[in-house]
């Protein structure tokens, strides 16, 4: 049996997609198993021991071929790509994105049985099956994924999140925290910074309970990309007890940093979900957003208020106050993050 997901992007959604992968080995102990993912996301995939193969579709350089004009050079390799996936003879592909360009992909790898995951953009003309979940109150944590693999025959116990941390990873992110004082205490991980603002918390909630956090013991350590840099200066420069890591980890790196903390807190992003991938007690802040209300551990505390226009995802009404966010006090917060670890 040769298996082929494909979940390009996003980081979130390749982490909470991830419990396929040991649903899949449920089912079939012995096939080989793939992933097709864009650059961006790969890391989460290439130190996983239980996938045998990670393919890496280099969409930034198409993209970038393509504006440049170099036709001939961009068709040269796609016809390549095609054919390398073509000559993997896989049966089955999963369309875990449900996108059209996830779907050309599944179509062009030429696999008899093909997959849809809430086919859109036309992508359904494109497969053989297309799943559509039904109507889930409780809202579980990667509940259309979950779908997916009972949909193939998985029990539903075999999906559980699978991120990997790597050796070197691992090894760079220990580093980074010896070298910045944590010494003995406990490490709590605040992930702020994500790709909407109606999703963050706020920036002096943050300093607060970076301060309160390390009155309490714990060594508080932001986490983030390259493009958080100004914001979490800010932050550090307000609550000096904070230690910065923004920028400094590449993704990899920071799954190993998350995979040595005691506690994580923070908004609607990827890194967030990590923590309960990982298994750390982690304390998630929705607002404008809510993917999931059941995380499936009682290690994950979600704090979510539901008001009259919650929740708005891209088209908030509220004129920049974010008021859902805005009740999650730092007191709230740390009692979530009191029970998280209780639970632990």
């Amino acid at each position: 049996m040769r298996i082929l997901i494909i979940r390009l992007s996003a980081i979130g959604d390749v982490v909470m997609a991830s419990g396929l992968i040991p649903a899949l080995r449920s089912l079939w102990p012995e096939a080989r198993i793939s992933w097709l993912v864009e650059p961006a996301a790969a890391p989460l995939l290439q130190h996983n021991a239980h996938l045998d193969e990670v393919i890496v579709w280099p969409r930034g350089e198409w993209q970038q071929l393509w504006r440049e004009r170099r036709w001939r050079e961009l068709w040269r390799q796609a016809k390549a790509f095609r054919k390398s996936l073509k000559e993997r003879q896989f049966d089955l592909v999963l369309d875990a994105q449900g996108l059209l360009k996830s779907g050309i992909w599944a179509w062009l790898s030429g696999a008899p049985r093909r997959l849809g995951l809430i086919s859109r953009e036309g992508s359904r003309f494109l497969m053989t099956e297309q799943v559509i979940p039904g109507p889930q109150p409780d809202k579980p944590m990667s509940a259309e994924y979950r779908f997916l693999a009972e949909f193939l025959g998985a029990e539903p116990e075999t999906f559980k999140l699978d991120l990997a941390v790597g050796t070197d990873p691992l090894a760079v992110a220990q580093g980074l925290l010896a070298s910045s004082g944590v010494d003995k205490r406990p490490v709590t991980l605040l992930c702020p910074f994500t790709t909407r603002p109606q999703k963050h918390w706020f920036e002096e909630r943050w300093a607060e309970l970076g301060e309160r956090l390390a009155d309490q013991g714990y060594a508080p350590v932001l986490l983030g990309g390259p493009g958080d840099i100004e914001a979490a200066q800010r932050i550090a420069t307000a609550s000096p007890a904070i230690i910065n890591f923004t920028g400094k980890l590449r993704l990899d790196e920071s799954v190993a940093a998350i995979s040595q903390g005691s506690l994580l807190i923070g908004v609607d992003t990827g890194l967030t979900h990590m923590g309960t991938a990982l298994n750390i007690p982690t304390v998630a802040l929705f607002g404008s957003t809510c993917p999931y209300l059941d995380p499936k551990t009682a290690r994950t505390i979600i704090l979510y208020e539901k008001l009259s226009c919650s929740p708005c995802r891209r088209n908030p009404t509220c004129g920049g106050r974010f008021n859902c966010m805005r009740m999650h006090t730092v007191d709230k917060v740390l009692q979530a993050a009191t029970a998280a670890m209780e639970a632990a």
